[in-house]
Formats: structure tokens, sequence, C-alpha cells
């Protein structure tokens, strides 16, 4: 078992599951992190029935299983998100195998049914062969209605902390995202990403070009970092890019694979004129967006029904199959609601 040293209410806390054990130490950080963000005694209940069934069926069905326990924030609440993902055999029928009594191992099989019961919100993708994702998100009252974009972040094997970040935020009619990565990697990469994320939260009400110029200016005192900006424009049917550095953005759909254009330059200290591009959002659409830490050979048609799930669930995905341990890596999805 491995877990970031942070504190829960931070990045959150990677668990690697590799023995029963863990279930317990998944399930008491769930607790405290819950219990750090005033959560009623019910709803820590059914979250430490979801946090245990969670990693128990990493331990028992999966290959190289790890698990993020974080906070999720949504319209004035905070909860907590469970983040399961293996690469285990899989499973060819999702819905034979939620139903209680189902199993792959020879148990009850009644991990994934306790699951979805128990939780306000969840969503989960599996291909046979590949492994399975499993996002669970419990809250302290009604749950507020899912998450138009989403990321996951993980630190470079063996760094306590990643220079990757990623933010959301909607302000005048913008729906708009970031992805960031500090130069390098560590503690100094991580000030620099979380630099970047302050500033975006106090950015100009603009597009893209004026949000990165804002942000060029707000990290001058850091390392630096590779930074972009996306906004998704439902009226005009398009997504609005601006970019610095080694960010991929790509604009996913069932019918095509869009590449999105970032410029050379390091925000916070190098750069050319800062340029933003508009590019066609077909109806089914996602937004990509990740560091270079995740490779671009990543092929959405490997993975049936993907681009249809949620976005912490295509971002785990994506992560899962296409980052490297030899550096920080970060993606983060959006789509339209």
């Amino acid at each position: 078992m491995s877990a970031l040293p942070e504190g829960l209410l931070g990045a959150g806390a990677w668990f690697r599951v590799e023995a029963a054990g863990t279930a317990s130490a998944v399930r008491r950080a769930a607790e405290r992190l819950a219990t750090e963000l005033a959560m009623p005694e019910r709803r820590i209940a059914d979250l430490s029935i979801v946090a245990a069934e969670a990693a128990g069926n990493l331990v028992k069905h999966a290959d190289a299983g790890v698990l993020l326990v974080r906070t999720a924030r949504a319209e004035g609440q905070a909860g907590v998100e469970i983040l399961a993902i293996d690469t285990g055999p899989g499973m060819a029928d999702v819905d034979h195998a939620v139903g209680d009594g189902h199993s792959t191992a020879g148990t009850l099989g009644i991990g994934l049914g306790a699951i979805l019961r128990q939780a306000d919100w969840a969503d989960l993708h599996s291909v046979p062969g590949k492994g399975t994702v499993l996002v669970a998100q419990v809250w302290p009252g009604p749950a507020p209605a899912p998450a138009w974009a989403a990321g996951v972040t993980r630190p470079l094997t063996g760094e306590p902390v990643s220079g990757d970040a990623f933010a959301v935020r909607e302000t005048g009619g913008r729906r708009q995202l970031m992805m960031c990565d500090g130069l390098g990697h560590g503690r100094l990469a991580e000030a620099a990403a979380a630099a970047a994320v302050r500033g975006f939260d106090l950015a100009p009400d603009g597009p893209p070009a004026v949000v990165l110029e804002s942000l060029h200016r707000a990290i001058g005192h850091t390392r630096g970092a590779a930074l972009a900006i996306a906004e998704l424009d439902p009226a005009a049917r398009v997504v609005r890019y601006a970019g610095l550095g080694n960010i991929s953005g790509t604009v996913l759909s069932s019918e095509s694979r869009r590449g999105m254009v970032s410029l050379p330059g390091i925000a916070g200290h190098q750069r050319r004129a800062i340029r933003e591009y508009d590019y066609p959002l077909p109806p089914d659409a996602v937004v990509l967006m990740h560091s270079d830490g995740v490779v671009d050979r990543w092929d959405p048609r490997a993975y049936p029904g993907l681009l249809a799930r949620s976005p912490q669930v295509v971002a785990a995905t994506v992560l899962r199959d296409a980052g490297t341990r030899r550096d920080d890596a970060g993606v983060l999805v959006a789509r339209l609601p």
C-alpha cells in the first residue's frame, strides 16, 4: 500500500491495492476525510461501505489495482469521491456484473451492487482484457448534478506530490478549463502548479487568451509551467483554446479526433504572442487535455462506449493506459452537459 502524505483535503490520497488489509486503510482514509468535511454520521457509514467494497473488489478481481480517495465539490457542498482503477480481466457485461450474486472470483458478488446502493452517484466502464474504472461519490445532502468536467493527476513514481494540476470554472456564462504542468517535478513543480490554479480562480472573466495572459503574469515568481486554457461554447458548438508549452489538447468524438494547438513557451517566463484557436465541437464530443506525462498513442476505438461515460471515468482510463511512470501525469476531460 502507498498513499500520498499530503492531507486528504488536497489532491487526495492514492493507494496501491495489493492485499486484503488495504481495504481497511482505504476505509479509514475515506472516513477521516468525511469527518474533516463534517459529513453526517449516516453518510459516513454509507461511505465506509463504498470504500471497503471498492478496495475489496480490486483485491479479489484486479491486477495492479489503485484507488484514489479525494474531495468532490459542487453547488456549495463537499463530498467524497472514490476512484478505483485496475488492469484486471475486465467485464464483458457490466449490467450483469453489478447485480448481486454475480461474481467472477467465486465470491458472493455483492461488491458492485453494494457500491451502487450506498453511493449517491456512480459510473464505471470496463473492457475485457484491459480492466475496469469505477467512480463513486457520497455527499452530505442531495447529490448535485454530475460534473461536466473532471480530471485526475498522479506524481512521478517516488515523488510525494505532483507538479501537474487542473482547474475548472464557470464565470460570466463561460465554461473554462485549465491544465498545468509545472516544470520538472517535486515540490517546486507543485508550487508552480498551485500558483497557476490560484491565478486561474482569480483571472479576469475573458476568453482563453486573456486568461492565459493573466496566468503568465501570475506565476512569474515560480519556475514556470506549461499551461493551456479551453472554453466550451454550447451556443456556437466550438471549443476555444490557447496554450503554451507541452500541454496536449484534443477534441474526440465517435467519428473524429482533432488536436488543438499549443504554442512553444513557458508560462511565467518566456512566450511568443499568445494566440487563441477555435475548433468545432460535435454533439457527442469530449475535450481531452493532458500533460506530457501522458502519451498520445491512445485510441478511443479500443474502448467501446467510453466517450459516453463520465469525465472522471474517461480521464482515469486514459491515465491508466497512456500515462507514464517517468513523469508526473495529468488528464482533464470535459463535455457539454
